[in-house]
């Protein structure tokens, strides 16, 4: 199987940059100004009107990238809109429907069309579902329409009224800024007192807390993450290999991700034991890249073991060439997890990890091209059911099972829309999580709320590892049996 080129990883960049909303809504709105000034680019002083609405626009471009405005936050981000029009009464039509056309084209036909038919080969005719998932998405991306309506439309409108302003007087800038102070207060108080749905974070470390293990319980740990894997959905799904481990393992019915939930940032939280603002990885857009703790496989390198974590382009952002084995993300949506499964094989037989990470992308892909609930979603929930049936007994045969734990879980889930994920909304926040294997207490059920955080120093509980160093997350320890405890 291709690995991701180095092209594709610097590809992979370029687009979080349109992907996410922070970046996305400054590039949109500068772009959109642009194309609708070409036809006066000649007219004397028209460059300099230009740069001045540019320059007061700039509070505004600043404010919106500090602040979100998810979930039911959206409700309130056409207030500072309703205010503009009714103070300054001052409305462009033509660059309104050229922003509204612009923003729509690149959405539905660009992304949701031919960048996923290039990608994954979806049909020519996505956009006649994808209009609707765009309405519907309520993470902060650049397909969270009703976010980035109200963002981009305001600040266009400041913009194209303040070019205006050398020819009526500069002083009205003065309540321009005014009015930008007001918004600050505004989403200052949103977030102050409505954003409180983030998840606590454990406060202490896990060296404080727990104690290692003197030796390892397992000789290997395979870790199956099926990204974007909602928990209903996959409830709903018909999954038996799933289900009997499950069932015959332990199960965590509230396990919990991290905050933001984007793949590169639960990766990284799930394979250091800590969060964000400790690690550094806020969202998929890695500004400075690699951690900045010790991950797993660093933990893993002290004791003379080694872990192999098999992904797409993103996650080398994070953990670095060394640590992860890359997969092409541009495949035919129904060979990428086949693919990833026949390049797992190949990396166990040749290297012997003795703790295996496998991300599947076909879930998540397909839930952010066609939707969490529909068919097709499901569909792909139960082929990673046959793949991961198919690996096990794969492994069992090698001989690669033996004291070994078999580990499955999501990063995160997905809503509803374009199957967002970010800002916990319905069916992101809690994930499928089990464990099997010899060491593992069987048919049990954890119906306790733990994190994500707590998978790097379980893992190295099971090796035999020093807990990474900044771990926080406590051991997982109700899933071991107590015979195998070290």
């Amino acid at each position: 199987m291709k690995q991701a080129s180095a092209f594709e990883k610097f590809a992979a960049r370029c687009w979080n940059l349109l992907n996410e909303g922070k970046p996305f809504t400054p590039i949109f709105t500068i772009g959109t100004m642009l194309i609708y000034s070409l036809p006066r680019f000649g007219q004397d002083g028209y460059l300099t009107e230009l740069l001045i609405g540019f320059l007061a626009v700039v509070p505004l471009l600043v404010l919106y990238f500090v602040y979100d405005f998810p979930l039911f936050l959206r409700n309130y981000i056409w207030m500072p809109v309703m205010a503009f029009l009714m103070v300054w009464h001052h409305v462009n039509y033509p660059l309104i429907f050229l922003a509204v056309g612009l923003y729509f084209f690149f959405t539905v036909f660009f992304w949701g069309t031919l960048y996923y038919h290039l990608r994954i080969g979806t049909d020519w005719l996505n956009f006649t579902r994808f209009w609707k998932l765009v309405l519907k998405n309520s993470d902060s991306t650049s397909g969270n329409a009703q976010e980035q309506l109200p963002k981009f439309l305001l600040i266009l409108l400041a913009w194209d009224y303040a070019a205006g302003l050398p020819a009526r007087g500069l002083g009205e800038l003065g309540g321009l800024f005014l009015f930008y102070a007001a918004i600050l207060l505004f989403a200052f108080i949103l977030h102050r007192y409505l954003f409180d749905w983030k998840p606590v974070p454990y406060s202490s470390y896990t060296r404080d807390t727990e104690k290692p293990a003197t030796g390892p319980i397992n000789n290997r740990v395979i870790v199956f993450v099926i990204d974007g894997m909602r928990k209903e959905r996959f409830d709903q799904a018909n999954t038996p290999f799933l289900d009997n481990l499950r069932k015959n393992g332990t199960d965590y019915s509230l396990m919990e991700t991290v905050y933001p939930a984007r793949t590169v940032v639960c990766f990284s939280s799930m394979f250091t034991g800590t969060y964000p603002f400790e690690h550094g990885i806020t969202s998929n857009m890695v500004w400075k890249l690699g951690l900045k703790v010790e991950s797993i496989f660093d933990s893993l390198r002290k004791v003379g073991k080694k872990g192999s974590l098999l992904g797409i382009a993103h996650l080398v952002d994070s953990f670095g060439e060394r640590d992860v084995d890359t997969v092409t993300a541009v495949m035919h949506k129904d060979k990428a997890d086949r693919n990833i499964i026949e390049r797992a094989k190949m990396i166990m037989d040749e290297k012997d990890p003795d703790l295996q990470i496998i991300q599947l992308i076909g879930t998540d892909q397909i839930g952010h091209s066609r939707g969490v609930l529909y068919d097709e979603y499901i569909e792909k929930i139960e082929e990673a059911d046959a793949l991961a049936e198919e690996y096990f007994n794969w492994l069992k045969q090698k001989g690669k099972l033996e004291n070994a734990t078999f580990i499955v879980c999501a990063d995160h889930g997905q809503a509803d829309g374009i199957g967002g994920h970010g800002h916990l909304d319905e069916g992101e926040r809690y994930v499928p999580f089990f464990m099997h294997g010899p060491a593992i207490e069987q048919g049990k059920r954890i119906d306790e709320k733990r994190s994500l955080v707590s998978l790097a120093p379980t893992i190295a509980y099971l090796l035999g590892a020093p807990f990474p160093s900044h771990s926080r997350g406590p051991i997982l320890m109700e899933s071991i049996r107590r015979d195998t405890r070290k």
